[in-house]
């Protein structure tokens, strides 16, 4: 169960996610109207399936967090709704190629893409996705916030590629998992927050405490995602149990069972991680390792560290309610979990 939050019952009972959408809720509007006029095209199969996933119920967390750090400098322009719908569009992208490369059967709680289209279609769609905010990127006129996710973009694919050489792959470290992490999640966080950031006339401190917010909360995210996977809380969030596991991802909660476990658990490990096959009792199997390790646990704490950090960077920020709430997301990130 969710564990209580008075920040959150303060503010009516509503979870900090949609206190931060309250507060930037024009620019938000504004943004999902660009989206879907963005995503229109002449060829009928591309909106059709860009509105699958886009119109399935995910949060615009990454946008909300361009729109929360040009709104927290005082932005009064309209540049940020272009860059909100750029990095929405580089995250369906990403999310799309994604369901390619992991062979997924489930996405925020519909059918993957890739199952109702096929698998060309989903990456040629992605591909046009990331043509499309690429071209919001540059209405801005602005090169720092192109440099900024253009670079990103880079660097998440470049975390796919770290995390294709993980998979099944049991002498995988901490420290290699975490640059993945760092890569292919936590850099379009970290980048959302650094270009909206960017559009204000506040200084390198402000952008800086931006991004390092951003940073720390996409690894937080990540880490929580990934306990999920082995949890039964991750049904009721719309994904499927295990996904990782069947695609034998070694992630942080399987490093430190692996790390922990006896000779019959290790000789389990490497033969549904490395070897395979796998059936459905291993998946409880690995579950009860998971969890009789501690692992789940462990990787929770690191989670809250940081969501710690993110919080951390915001304090040289004068008080306001967006920084209030971004804060409380950095804990609500943590806490959703349990």
């Amino acid at each position: 169960m969710l564990k209580p939050d008075t920040r959150k019952t303060a503010a009516g009972g509503v979870s900090p996610v949609e206190r931060l959408h309250a507060l930037v809720a024009d620019a938000m509007a504004a943004t999902d109207r660009m989206i879907h006029a963005r995503m229109g095209s002449g060829v009928a199969l591309i909106p059709e399936l860009s509105k699958h996933l886009i119109d399935s119920g995910g949060k615009r967390l990454r946008p909300m967090l361009t729109l929360a750090a040009a709104q927290l400098g005082g932005y009064t322009g309209d540049k940020q709704i272009n860059l909100a719908a750029a990095v929405e569009f580089i995250h369906t992208a990403t999310l799309l190629h994604d369901d390619v490369v992991d062979a997924s059967t489930l996405r925020r709680g519909k059918v993957a893409a890739n199952l109702v289209w096929g698998n060309k279609a989903t990456v040629l769609v992605g591909d046009f996705l990331f043509s499309r905010a690429f071209e919001m990127m540059v209405d801005t006129g602005s090169l720092r916030v192109l440099d900024i996710l253009s670079h990103a973009s880079a660097v998440i694919a470049e975390g796919e590629v770290m995390q294709l050489k993980s998979e099944s792959n049991l002498g995988t470290t901490e420290e290699h998992y975490l640059k993945v992490v760092g890569a292919k999640t936590a850099a379009l966080f970290a980048a959302a927050a650094e270009s909206g950031a960017t559009l204000c006339n506040k200084g390198p401190e402000f952008v800086e405490a931006m991004r390092a917010y951003g940073e720390s909360l996409g690894i937080a995210f990540q880490l929580v995602d990934d306990a999920l996977d082995y949890s039964g809380r991750q049904a009721l969030m719309g994904k499927a149990v295990g996904d990782d596991f069947r695609e034998a991802k070694v992630t942080l909660p399987v490093i430190l069972a692996y790390a922990r476990a006896d000779k019959p658990a290790q000789q389990f490990w490497k033969r549904v991680i490395e070897g395979g096959p796998q059936s459905e009792p291993d998946l409880e199997r690995a579950i009860s390792y998971v969890e009789s390790t501690g692992a789940i646990q462990e990787t929770m704490t690191r989670a809250r560290h940081y969501a710690d950090v993110a919080v951390a960077a915001l304090q040289s920020l004068a008080p306001s309610e967006i920084k209030a709430a971004l804060a409380d997301i950095a804990d609500f990130c943590v806490e959703r979990a349990f």
